[in-house]
């Protein structure tokens, strides 16, 4: 009677997963085969009237959208209020990886993850504010993306607490103000 149950069992578990193999087998057409579904016999179709993009460039009608370039959305204005708001959800999501000042030496990287680069090398300074909205939205290398996880408003507080930790580095003296640079000079840090 056991083996009766197990045989059962078995031929049960046989047919779920020929079940599922063909969930993910299924037929499909690819981007410009003929259909006889359609009265064009085309098999890709055109967006529906009224679409509103949410994605531009070659690679940006991939399934996920995730490679295409995201409509450019408005920074707000850079105040207090922003930067203590991207300090905060920079220490929460970037920190681990990025490290507190923004050197690539973050937590999880000293414990073997991959180092990301430092935002104090040239080519992050000299990276538009929405290329490092767009990595935050869509990730980049290793980084997954945090569109699900960061609202807008606090993706661009980010940006506005990166560019702080470049230029607390890298701000020409003539950018300073009187204050800044008599505190530097106390400070022992001036040239």
């Amino acid at each position: 009677m056991k083996s009766a149950g197990m045989l059962l069992l078995v031929l049960s578990i046989a047919g779920c997963e020929r079940g599922v193999h063909d969930m993910y087998d299924q037929p499909h057409y690819r981007p410009g085969d003929a259909s006889p579904l359609f009265a064009d016999g085309a098999a890709t179709r055109p967006p529906a009237e009224g679409t509103v993009a949410h994605g531009g460039g070659t690679l940006a009608q991939t399934s996920s959208g995730r490679r295409g370039r995201l409509t450019p959305e408005r920074p707000p204005a850079v105040t207090e209020a922003l930067l203590r708001r991207g300090r905060e959800r920079y220490g929460i999501h970037c920190a681990p990886c990025h490290g507190l000042a923004g050197d690539g030496d973050g937590i999880v990287v000293q414990r073997g993850f991959p180092s990301p680069p430092s935002y104090h090398t040239g080519r992050l300074r000299d990276a538009t504010d929405q290329h490092l909205y767009d990595v935050i939205t869509q990730g980049y290398g290793v980084m997954h993306p945090y569109r699900e996880r960061i609202g807008p408003q606090d993706r661009w507080a980010i940006v506005a607490y990166v560019r702080a930790l470049q230029g607390s580095r890298h701000m020409p003296m003539d950018k300073l103000d009187d204050h800044d640079k008599t505190m530097l000079d106390h400070a022992g840090a001036s040239p």
